[in-house]
């Protein structure tokens, strides 16, 4: 007990320590090997390639052993100082938007919303820690006993950042709640140092994020153009990365593909706040794109690009033109 005070008391400081960044938000989402399994999955068609993909909203209608497992989950992670987003609710949520939407109209011409399809796409259950869920309840004579793996995911990389997995004691009068708490339990401890590991890297040395840069087709500008800038006449490549190794901390980052038309950077950290008017703000990946932005659209560069989120993690900057 002693040992899991502590724990969750480290936890809250390490998150207290961001102090105006944006406080991470977990979600319990079932994996995508529960719901092909059990069924509750859909086939898309992605530019002729069929895609398997999971349906939560078929999974939470129709399985009262997930709601529970989800329940409970979110109970035991918010007793340990990890309030959940609940996924359900999100779901209704960006049906109540899209319904919202379909109906409103302007007073004047009767005009829609203007919403592209990345608008659409764009909303979606978001979270910055995907708590990914597989279990599965087990027969041993006449007890029942649960079997689970739980993975903690990091939406911005796709990285794991915590994971456990186990099983629990059987039993013939337990319910599906009770059996998850008695095997999970044991090793919350555990998955909740390996969260708080993750943390206190991002404090240090912060958020860890990709940044993309394209060129319009029609740009008169490539990225293989010499400038002379900050007293150095180079490409406007190397200019970029001059640039992100004075803004990101300590300089973290790797250039993982460089053209004449495109650049990739991966594993770039970015502060997690900033400063504006004398107040810490927190800082995310479309407004490191906007410092770039700016720093493009002065001299001697006078670069006009767009800004364009793909995720929380990713952000492209496309230069030419808005």
């Amino acid at each position: 007990m002693k040992k899991s005070l502590f724990t969750a008391a480290l936890l809250l400081m390490t998150i207290l320590m961001f102090g105006q960044a944006k406080k991470p938000i977990l979600m319990v989402v079932p994996s995508d090997n529960f719901c092909i399994q059990k069924g509750y999955s859909m086939t898309v068609n992605a530019n002729g390639n069929e895609q398997v993909l999971p349906d939560y909203k078929t999974a939470l209608q129709s399985s009262d052993e997930l709601r529970l497992v989800i329940t409970k989950m979110g109970s035991i992670m918010a007793d340990r100082g990890f309030p959940l987003k609940d996924l359900e609710q999100s779901l209704k949520s960006i049906e109540s938007e899209s319904a919202e939407i379909s109906m409103l109209q302007s007073k004047s011409s009767g005009a829609a919303i203007n919403e592209t399809p990345i608008d659409i796409l764009k909303r979606t259950a978001k979270a910055d820690i995907i708590l990914d869920l597989d279990f599965v309840v087990k027969r041993q004579g006449p007890n029942n006993f649960i079997s689970f793996n739980l993975r903690g995911l990091d939406a911005y990389t796709n990285k794991q950042v915590a994971g456990v997995a186990g099983a629990g004691a059987p039993s013939s009068s337990a319910s599906v709640d009770l059996l998850l708490e008695e095997a999970v339990l044991s090793h919350m401890d555990d998955f909740n140092g390996q969260l708080m590991t993750f943390f206190d890297d991002m404090f240090k040395n912060g958020r860890e994020v990709k940044l993309v840069i394209r060129v319009w087709d029609n740009a008169d500008v490539d990225l293989e153009q010499d400038f002379d800038a900050d007293g150095t006449y180079d490409m406007l490549s190397f200019h970029i990365e001059n640039w992100m190794a004075e803004n990101t901390v300590s300089g973290r980052f790797s250039t993982v593909d460089a053209t004449g038309t495109m650049m990739r950077f991966e594993q770039v950290r970015i502060p997690t706040t900033f400063t504006h008017n004398g107040r810490e703000m927190a800082m995310d990946t479309r407004r490191f794109a906007a410092n770039l932005n700016r720093y493009l659209a002065g001299e001697p560069f006078n670069i006009e690009s767009k800004i364009y989120q793909r995720g929380l993690g990713e952000a492209w900057l496309i230069i030419g033109e808005r």
